[in-house]
Formats: structure tokens, sequence, C-alpha cells
């Protein structure tokens, strides 16, 4: 039997801990985010066999690797099919260039792939220690929604979820505030960045300790690892069978979890060659990458993504300490990453929001496709680097759609004179009553409200 694979923290000053743990912590005593203490890998041949495999089979051997025994296979195998009944399309756009679609989830967003995972192997783990816990998730648009759908009405679980009041979409807001039940929802006279920092502050304040706090959004590393199967999915779909060619994604970024697990991916072995980075506005990782030097962007800028209007990606910490550096919580970078590599890594470009009214309009002329904001960043940054690198007609590329055009109906029928067909997880939501608090963008409102609440 295979030891049991453990989870150390980014600062280094906590204890380290078994997945179980690390996944009902959400961040660690140190206000570090929790890493694996070593990648695990897929050889060549295992690859190679996920060409024959379902979405959910390919789900559990990656879950497997870092589950080890924690779960028995035969259940975690349920858990991953019961997780993923919903397609994956693969739309090509010209030659081997496609846009891999992680819309249709049941709140039609990427975060779908995580937040369903998430709330089974919460629910597995609560149920095993026959306690509880509080969800505190701060988000810039569709993390919300995910978690709300993934946690709703089950037993063990109470979510509180923050939102900066302006910056997300009414059917965004809608998916959160229509639930009730154990779904409680929080809108903050702020930014993105605020309410994640109310969140952190929250999870390292003993006087909270009695709400049994955990987190649902990116920095807990229940979310990071499903999202490295659909990078290995696209490859098994669309790479040369056997060839072991490379591959290229480009990932719109926020918070940079998504990034995170195609990075994942690559240590683990896929056969990535480039990983390219799409920011709006908010560049800080493309200066990053240009001066060496990181400097947040506070506040955030908002932008047409909204769910990419971060200045201070949380999982930038995990990134760097994968490439030999150090930063902590704020920011700080203690230990410089090795820059050569992550230079050959990656490419970043950050895209206006001009640019990405010009880019969706441009896809609709030019290939019939819809991109919404976030895929439209994706898109700009593709076209950029295809342009600075030479047309290379076989090349693998595959950017990402990350939420459903019908989510963004303003900035499609402004560009392309289309209102995009809902999907059945926002039909008739706009008719759904709501509830939400209103709170100031300071951590002791944030304090007092859960103290009352909870």
């Amino acid at each position: 039997m295979a030891e049991s694979l453990q989870y150390f923290s980014t600062n280094h000053k906590a204890p380290q801990v078994s997945f179980g743990e690390a996944l009902l912590q959400g961040l660690a005593p140190d206000k570090g985010l929790y890493m694996p203490q070593s990648i695990p890998t897929f050889t060549s041949n295992e690859i190679q066999s996920f060409a024959t495999m379902e979405y959910y089979e390919i789900a559990c051997a990656v879950f497997s690797k870092f589950l080890r025994n924690d779960i028995p296979y035969n259940e975690l195998l349920s858990m991953c099919k019961d997780a993923y009944t919903f397609d994956v399309p693969l739309e090509k756009v010209y030659n081997r260039k496609y846009i891999m679609r992680l819309d249709q989830g049941p709140t039609a967003s990427f975060k779908d792939f995580a937040g369903q995972m998430m709330g089974r192997l919460m629910q597995y783990y609560l149920k095993q220690k026959g306690t509880h816990k509080l969800i505190l998730t701060a988000t810039s648009g569709d993390t919300g929604s995910a978690v709300a759908s993934a946690f709703y009405d089950l037993q063990t679980i109470r979510v509180a979820i923050l939102f900066p009041k302006d910056e997300v979409t009414l059917r965004q807001r809608k998916q959160m505030t229509t639930l009730q039940k154990n779904i409680h929802v929080l809108a903050i006279d702020g930014k993105f960045d605020d309410a994640q920092a109310m969140v952190k502050e929250a999870f390292s304040d003993k006087d909270l300790q009695y709400l049994e706090l955990t987190s649902a959004n990116s920095i807990n590393i229940g979310r990071l690892i499903p999202q490295i199967v659909y990078y290995i999915y696209a490859y098994s779909r669309l790479a040369k069978p056997g060839s072991g060619e490379q591959a290229v994604f480009c990932i719109p970024s926020g918070n940079f979890g998504d990034m995170m697990g195609c990075v994942f991916a690559k240590h683990m072995g896929l056969p990535v060659k480039k990983i390219l980075v799409a920011t709006n506005d908010n560049n800080e990782f493309e200066v990053l990458l240009q001066t060496k030097q990181y400097t947040k962007i506070e506040p955030s800028k908002n932008c047409l993504s909204s769910a990419m209007n971060v200045g201070h990606p949380s999982n930038l910490a995990r990134l760097i300490e994968l490439y030999g550096g150090n930063m902590d919580e704020t920011g700080m970078l203690h230990k410089a990453p090795d820059f050569a590599a992550m230079n050959r890594d990656f490419y970043s470009l950050s895209v206006t929001d001009a640019q990405t009214h010009e880019t969706i309009k441009r896809a609709w002329n030019s290939y019939n496709v819809v991109l919404e904001p976030h895929g439209a960043v994706g898109w700009k940054c593709v076209e950029t680097y295809v342009a600075q690198n030479g047309e290379q007609a076989d090349e693998l590329l595959i950017s990402l759609e990350t939420a459903h055009p019908a989510k963004f109906p303003e900035a499609i029928v402004t560009n392309i004179g289309i209102d995009p067909a809902l999907p059945p997880s926002l039909q008739g939501i706009e008719d759904k009553p709501e509830a939400f608090d209103n709170i100031p963008a300071n951590y002791p409102a944030f304090k007092e409200y859960l103290l009352n609440k909870f």
C-alpha cells in the first residue's frame, strides 16, 4: 500500500497534513497555501491510455495519485462518475487551434469542475469525522455560484460567500442569491481583493475557531486538483495518438487556480510546451516575468472580464514555490524563483477591454465562434502569441472558454448582435427571488456578521 502523500504550507511554518486535513482546513494555520510534498507523475503509457477513457475515469486516475489510498478506489470512482455528468466540448477554430468550452456544468462555468467534486469529497471526510464546516469564499464572479450549487443543502456544510457588489453580472449574482437554505451571500462595498483579504483574516482569527472554517475557492488544494483533469482530457482527445507531441494551453487568469491546474498537469508528465497566461488590465504577472519585481495592483482594476479582476492572485505563492522561490500571503517575495525557467515555460499578455470587444467581434466574423469576455481575453493572447512566434499550422493549441456566453449577454449583444441561448442552469433565473446581505469592505464588519449569524 502506497504511503500517504503529505501536504505542506507555502509559508513553511505549519505542520504537514494529509489531503483530507488540507481539504477541510482550506488555508494553512500560518496563512500559507497547501502544496503536495511531491507532485505525482504519470508514465507516457498512462497518458496514452487516457485516450480511451471517459472523463470521470481520467478524473479518478488523477485523484488517485494525490489521495493514494485515502478513499477506496471504487468509492472515489463513484464520486467522479456522479460529479462529471456534463460534456467538455472541444471546438475547432482553424488548423489545430481549439477552444475548450468548460461551460456545460450546473452553473455554466469552469468552476463547476472543482466545485462538484469538492462537495462530494468534503461530505465524505466530514461524515467520517462526524463534524461540520462553515465555508468562507470570496468570489469575483463564477466561483460563488459554483460553490453555492455544489454545496447547496448539504447537511454538514454551511456557506458564506462574499462578492464585490458592483463587479458581477445580474445572472452571476442570482446564481448565488436565489438558493438560500445553507447558502449565505454577502455583497461588499469594495473589490474582490478586499473580500479575499477578509476571508483570509477570518481563518487566522482565534475568536472564530468555533465556526470550523474552511475555504472552497482556489486557495484550497481540493479546488486545484480537479482542475488538472480537463487539460489531460483535452490532450487525450486532440493529440496525435502515440506521438508524445507537446501542446500549448492558453488560460484566462485571475486568481491563477485554473493556471495552476495546467502547471500541475505539466509536472505530472503531460507534454505541455508553453502555458499562455492571459489577463485583463490586472497585469501583475506579466510585469513580474518582465521585471522580476512583484507589485500588487491595489485596488484591482474593474474590467469587462470580471472574474479576472484580481490584483494579487493567491495561487502565485504556489507557482513561486514550484520554481524554487518563496512568496507569503501579502505578496512579499522572500526568495526569488527561477525566472529563466518561468519565462521558458510561460508567456503572459494583458488584454484591454477595447481589445476584448474587438476579439469577440473578430472571432465571430472570422470563425463563427462565440466568445464571452474571459474567453476573448484568452483568444487575443493566442492571436498575439501566434503572431509573435509565427503560424505553425501543425501546432496543437488549446484556449479555454471559462464561462457560458449567456452569462455575459450585454457583451455578446453589443459586439455581435446575438443574445446567446440560455443553458438549462440559467433559464428562469431572473424571475427567482433573491436574498443577500450588504456589509462594508472591512474585516470588523465581516467578523461581526459571522459572530451574529453563526
